[in-house]
């Protein structure tokens, strides 16, 4: 069985500033396990067929509206109705006045009932944006990730392979350390991996011989980032003599990773070779890629006229 994640109700309400219209109880003890959120019209209406109250409700100007056309003992009873529920939360959109019926069942019930300043849509949008990425599906792999021209690399490989002096290379030739060591993975969406580093470990690297190295302090805060997508997987691994590596870029592997097909790059380490650099060339490579141009299709393609062999 999956493991269930949530966030607390605190949470949303400092990073969206709501107003605390009325709070039951602490609202660190509040937990929300769903990314999803309801705009409860029809259950103001009286309709609760497939009603999730734990889902977060918001109250914008349609359901305002509609309980603003009902008379005082309608109104009162179409509250009563949806609040018996307990909601997880209500937020009231766009500044709206709240009614005084809402904040005495709200009470009685035990609902928190909270207020922003927000338009409906854009609260709504971003909201669920925030839901995804506290709740996501996420698991550790041991590894590095950097950010590389823009491309979240995530450097994979056995304990001593050079994980960690590549990234510090990196670093200094003016890309971001995200994680090192550790890497939290997340999946926020379909398509879409984010990784970062455990708060305990943020922003440091483990140096053989040297230690443990700050290296935001050391190079600045230009250096770090805290989350990053990943694009790209490359896994390093000794040089093996007589093994036959890629040596064209025809065949495009993949890692999967919480169900997600990540492009993969198996790199061979030997003593030489300027591991950087060849991290810098796979980022821009795959980012053309990404922009429809395949520099190996391409190369094969020439190679086959030159050939004469029609493909």
């Amino acid at each position: 069985m999956p493991e269930t994640y949530t966030v607390e109700l605190s949470k949303i309400i400092k990073e969206f500033s709501l107003e605390k219209i009325y709070l039951p109880d602490d609202p660190e003890k509040i937990l929300i396990h769903l990314t999803d959120v309801n705009r409860p019209g029809l259950q103001l209406a009286g309709f609760f067929d497939h009603f999730e109250p734990q889902r977060i409700q918001i109250i914008g100007k349609v359901e305002h509206k509609y309980l603003e056309f009902l008379d005082d003992e309608q109104r009162r009873a179409s509250i009563m109705g949806f609040l018996e529920t307990k909601p997880v939360a209500v937020v009231f959109s766009s500044s709206l006045e709240i009614f005084p019926e809402f904040i005495e069942l709200g009470e009685y019930f035990e609902v928190p009932v909270l207020r922003t300043a927000e338009m409906t849509s854009a609260f709504m949008a971003a909201l669920i944006a925030s839901l995804n990425l506290s709740l996501a599906p996420r698991i550790t792999r041991h590894g590095v990730l950097v950010e590389v021209y823009g491309e979240g690399i995530l450097i994979l490989g056995d304990s001593g392979v050079g994980k960690s002096e590549t990234a510090i290379e990196l670093v200094k030739r003016g890309h971001r350390l995200i994680a090192d060591d550790a890497v939290e993975i997340k999946r926020v969406s379909a398509k879409t991996l984010v990784g970062s580093a455990p708060e305990i470990i943020r922003h440091y690297v483990e140096l053989r011989g040297i230690g443990i190295v700050d290296v935001r302090r050391i190079f600045g805060m230009g250096a770090v980032k805290n989350t990053e997508k990943i694009d790209y997987i490359i896994n390093l691994e000794p040089w093996v003599q007589g093994k036959m590596y890629d040596r064209f870029g025809l065949e495009t592997e993949y890692t999967e990773i919480l169900g997600i097909r990540i492009p993969t790059t198996t790199i061979p380490v030997k003593p030489g070779r300027n591991l950087a650099i060849i991290l810098e060339i796979a980022a821009m490579n795959n980012r053309q890629k990404k922009m429809g141009y395949d520099t190996a299709v391409e190369f094969n393609k020439k190679l086959m006229g030159q050939m004469g062999i029609e493909q």
